[in-house]
């Protein structure tokens, strides 16, 4: 049986900052999530994220790392709009709206509500240069991370169709389904 709940770490370890999602994966094996929810690394494994995101869940929370404009280690949680068609389907990188988009290629059935739990990155290397490990301010935010999944996991097992948790102090403007959680700015 699916669980009701997928969190998925995405980004490349190889790359700085892109590492995020799986740095917070790795933290969460020493603060596991309450049952109910099935926690995974995909790395840069799109094409396994897009077959998952088929296997039944109520709701995926994708944690990445994600440049919005706001200073490195700043968290933001935002909930996917559903693929129209505008993006094409990619089975082998890990851009989280080709992925959706290539769920829904692959697939007849409704995908899960889809969240992303962005990290601001600080550090993304360009071309083909490899730069392993996360800048301070990510670093830091990767505990930060684990909490707000500890207080969103809970909510979303409960209901998955919840809203999402009210904000603290706004970090994002512009669209209506991007909120902050409360206490996540960088300090």
């Amino acid at each position: 049986m699916t669980p009701p709940l997928l969190v998925a770490g995405v980004g490349n370890i190889f790359l700085a900052d892109d590492a995020f999602g799986p740095e917070v994966i790795r933290a969460l094996g020493s603060r596991p999530l309450p049952p109910g929810a099935r926690v995974r690394d995909y790395g840069i494994r799109g094409l396994d994220l897009a077959y998952d995101l088929l296997s039944g869940y109520a709701t995926a929370v994708l944690v990445d790392a994600a440049p919005r404009g706001h200073r490195p280690g700043t968290l933001s949680l935002i909930e996917a709009e559903p693929p129209d068609g505008t993006v094409p389907p990619e089975a082998h990188g890990m851009d989280p709206a080709k992925v959706l988009a290539l769920a829904t290629h692959l697939g007849d059935e409704p995908l899960p509500r889809v969240l992303v739990l962005a990290c601001e990155p600080g550090v993304l290397p360009s071309g083909d240069d490899l730069l392993p490990g996360l800048s301070a301010p990510v670093l830091e935010a990767v505990g930060r991370a684990v909490d707000a999944l500890h207080a969103l996991v809970p909510a979303l097992l409960a209901d998955p169709a919840a809203p999402l948790p009210p904000l603290g102090r706004p970090v994002e403007s512009g669209t209506a389904h991007a909120a902050a959680l409360p206490g996540t700015a960088p300090r």
